[in-house]
């Protein structure tokens, strides 16, 4: 599961995800949490653009009502089941999120949550498969969020014991241009346990609180 994650500096981003059209605005944070405004790529009109949007997908059904109904996560598991979800799936309504590393929390035998940070080795910066609707309001108001995708954990990170066991879907570099512009099959292909070199490590209890955003939040405790 992925509760909260860090970003990184945008120009690490747009080194990375190489976004054609940049509309974006945003520095690294450490303490990502939903409903926040976050960095994304997606395609418009052809063309790749970097676009901020709330981490949190309301379907346009719900009015811009999050509280009938929004989703921060879909499992890969369920897409092809999933009626919610089929018309941003078919429309080709993907999008990349850039992650500096995420974190999930493992239960300890006497029942404390012990939060860990995940990241991949050697790479200060990777992109997260995620899926985004537009919803507008009574008020005319448009809100554009996404849910990040999630597969199982693999690994010494399948022993992390969270409820769900899943992390977030992460997509090599050399698929970005295929989650972005391929179809829904080539696209579905891509929701898989990553083959990258991810590593772990117990932080500070810090990251519960959201008035905390420091890089010591990622950083290693004894």
């Amino acid at each position: 599961m992925c509760e909260r994650y860090a970003v990184p500096d945008q120009e690490l981003a747009e080194r990375e995800l190489a976004p054609e059209h940049r509309w974006w605005k945003f520095s690294a944070s450490f303490n990502v949490a939903p409903c926040r405004y976050v960095p994304a790529v997606r395609l418009h009109e052809g063309r790749s653009e970097a676009v901020m949007m709330r981490w949190g997908l309301i379907p346009g059904w719900a009015e811009g009502d999050a509280s009938i109904a929004q989703w921060l996560r879909l499992s890969s598991d369920g897409l092809e089941g999933s009626a919610l979800f089929h018309g941003p799936w078919l429309n080709g309504q993907r999008c990349i999120l850039p992650f500096a590393g995420f974190y999930t929390w493992r239960l300890t035998p006497a029942g404390y949550r012990q939060p860990y940070f995940v990241r991949i080795k050697d790479r200060p910066v990777f992109g997260v498969a995620a899926l985004w609707d537009r919803s507008e309001d009574e008020d005319g108001d448009v809100i554009e969020g996404c849910a990040i995708f999630t597969v199982p954990a693999s690994g010494s990170l399948a022993s992390i014991q969270t409820a769900t066991r899943e992390i977030p879907a992460i997509i090599g570099a050399e698929d970005y241009e295929a989650w972005l512009r391929g179809t829904p099959v080539e696209a579905r292909a891509l929701l898989r346990t990553s083959s990258a070199a991810l590593t772990s490590h117990a932080v500070s209890p810090r990251i519960n609180s959201l008035a905390c955003d420091d890089e010591s939040l990622a950083r290693a405790v004894g």
